[in-house]
Order: C-alpha cells, then structure tokens, then sequence
C-alpha cells in the first residue's frame, strides 16, 4: 500500500528522508485535490490507463549517481531543481518503474504538504495547477514512465510566478467548488 502523510517541515533534514510527521493521509483526501493514484502491476494495465486518458506520448526518466557520470554532487543539482515548489499547465504522470521517490502534494485548502511515496508499480496523476515537488529517497535511484497527452515536455512554473498562472487559478476554482 502507498505510504501518503504529512510532511514534517523538518527542513533541517535531507529532503530524501521520509519526513513523517506520524499524520497519514487518505488516497480520498488526495483525490479531493485531484490527485489520482493506481497500483498497476503490469505494462498492460499501464498501456490501458493510458488509452483510457489518450496519452499519446510517453518516455522514461532515470535518476541516479550513474545518471550523472556517478557524480552524486550533479544528481543533487538536478534534484534541487525538481524539489523547487512549482506547477505544470498539463496534468503530470508518472509511473513507477523500478527505484523509489516522493512526490510532495501542496494542499492548498489547508496550506500543507503531503508526501506520496511512489515505488515500483505506483502510478500518480497530479491535476494541472497544484503545487509540487519531488525528489527520490536515500537510494537515490528512480526509474520512471512519463505519460503525456501530446508531445513530451516537461515545463515547471516556480513560485511566484505561478500563482498568477490561469491554470492555477483554475485549479483553485476547482477546490472551491468540490
């Protein structure tokens, strides 16, 4: 079962600790902000979900020391840029293929941050508009399926910018209105 809870804020700590506050979260909590999780075991049920959403386009991310020339100082670099609060205008997926990461979901209605910990098999949605960040844990190591409904991009919109951005006004519209 997936690991979801409150993030400690405990920023004393390496981002890639777990960070558990000891208050888990609900995927039904997670889903009132738009955020969808799946355990799909095999490639199949990946390909159906993908059908289903018309995903069109997909590619695999890998991090690690070995990602950079086994250089663990660049994967921090690279890290520090995924783990900047930011938005995308198009819902991001992703589906665990081998590794593990933490997906950080900012929960606006309550000014928290959840942290998801996706391993292999756990595919997350994260609704366009919502604040996020990510890293991968103390293993340093994640193999991942990006899923795209178009062409493959990948367009981070840091704060504070972002909150002027109309989709995220969208997505607070949407919070309101559930």
């Amino acid at each position: 079962m997936v690991a979801t809870y409150f993030f400690d804020d405990n920023n004393s700590v390496d981002f890639r600790e777990p960070h558990y506050s000891g208050q888990d979260v609900t995927l039904e909590h997670l889903g009132k902000l738009g955020v969808l999780y799946k355990y799909l075991p095999s490639q199949s049920d990946v390909d159906s979900l993908a059908e289903e959403r018309a995903y069109k386009n997909r590619d695999v991310v890998n991090l690690s020391p070995a990602s950079f020339a086994n250089d663990e100082e660049k994967l921090l670099e690279k890290l520090n840029v995924f783990y900047k609060e930011h938005l995308h205008e198009d819902e991001e997926i992703r589906y665990c293929l081998d590794g593990s990461g933490y997906f950080d979901i900012k929960d606006s209605t309550i000014d928290q941050w959840i942290r998801v910990r996706l391993d292999k098999h756990d595919l997350l949605i994260v609704p366009a508009g919502i604040f996020h960040r990510f890293t991968v844990t103390t293993d340093n190591y994640i193999k991942a399926l990006r899923l795209f409904q178009d062409e493959p991009k990948w367009q981070a919109i840091n704060k504070p910018e972002a909150d002027q951005n109309p989709v995220r006004k969208n997505y607070l519209a949407t919070l309101q209105s559930a």
